[in-house]
């Protein structure tokens, strides 16, 4: 199994800033030490042309060229850099080089990624551009994937990703998320599902079994996208919902147990994680990827039950 990385391209963050960069380190140094089957591989860069699949030509130029205004950069939350741009291309391409592998392995990985605030023509919350929305445009583009499902399992709405695809009726995405964490205002996707502070991993559990029941009576996709978030943690820190570790292996085995049922591949980004020990988010994203290599070695799937209505 193929997992690619772009934890080399750094932002140069000013010191006590929030967003953890180096778990990203930490989650390829731990996966090589510990998993010598999958294949740690550096993704290339998404250039301007595979972007405008799915970003502005302008907001892609002006974002290169370090040319959006103060507002524009403080609504992203990172200062402008070069290594910022850098990184931005090579975690969306790792997002699409997961999709591809996918194709011939039935899962592929990227260890970061998930960026799914970014709209059209900005970006948001620590997002440039959007990973997912351009890889499934990318892969429409091929002719790999005529329909793509994109599972947000970050305890944030995609927001960005619902505003990209409201009138594509080849991307269905379907976001469960905190209902009352950022971005306090929501835009709408094919699916939400809204979750109270608090909710633990019954609750989680079982709405998101219900929301995966209605999504095959309405979609059939050809790819699967799922974003494994990190921050439905119960100590994380920007998260308020109250899920363990073992609940959010649970949750990464019904959506793969979900996609094996369907016969498709599936590409996991790992999204958000703001865990107040770091550790804890490296293990939670460790177990999303030792899940996700079980599912490619045992081709019989996770051990789930099977939905049905």
């Amino acid at each position: 199994m193929d997992a690619f990385y772009s934890d080399r391209f750094v932002l140069p963050l000013p010191a006590g800033h929030r967003f953890p960069m180096e778990k990203y380190r930490l989650l390829r140094e731990h996966i090589g030490q510990t998993l010598p089957e999958i294949r740690l591989l550096e993704p290339e860069p998404l250039t301007d042309e595979a972007l405008a699949v799915a970003h502005s030509p302008d907001y892609i130029r002006r974002l290169a060229a370090g040319d959006l205004s103060r507002k524009e950069m403080m609504a992203i939350g990172f200062p402008w850099s070069p290594e910022m741009v850098e990184r931005s291309r090579r975690s969306a391409g790792a997002t699409v080089m997961a999709c591809r592998a996918a194709f011939r392995d039935g899962v592929g990985i990227n260890l970061a990624g998930g960026t799914h605030h970014a709209y059209r023509d900005r970006g948001e919350g620590f997002c440039c551009f959007n990973d997912a929305v351009v890889a499934a445009r990318l892969m429409q583009r091929d002719g790999l994937a005529a329909n793509c499902l994109v599972i947000d399992l970050d305890v944030h709405q995609g927001n960005g990703t619902a505003a990209m695809t409201r009138d594509d009726r080849n991307i269905f995405a379907f976001s469960m998320h905190g209902a009352e964490n950022y971005p306090f205002l929501k835009e709408q996707s094919d699916l939400d599902i809204e979750l109270p502070d608090g909710t633990g991993d019954a609750i989680y559990l079982e709405s998101l079994q219900a929301a995966l029941i209605q999504i095959r009576a309405q979609f059939t996709p050809s790819l699967v996208i799922y974003l494994a978030g990190a921050d439905p943690f119960c100590d994380d820190r920007l998260g308020r919902l109250a899920l363990t570790k073992a609940g959010l292996l649970a949750r990464d085995r019904q959506v793969m147990a979900f996609a094996r049922g369907l016969g498709v591949p599936i590409a996991i980004a790992m999204a958000g994680g703001y865990g107040r020990n770091i550790q804890d988010t490296v293990d939670i994203h460790f177990q999303t990827v030792n899940c996700a290599l079980q599912y490619a070695n045992d081709k019989s799937g996770p051990s789930e039950p099977a939905l049905s209505h």
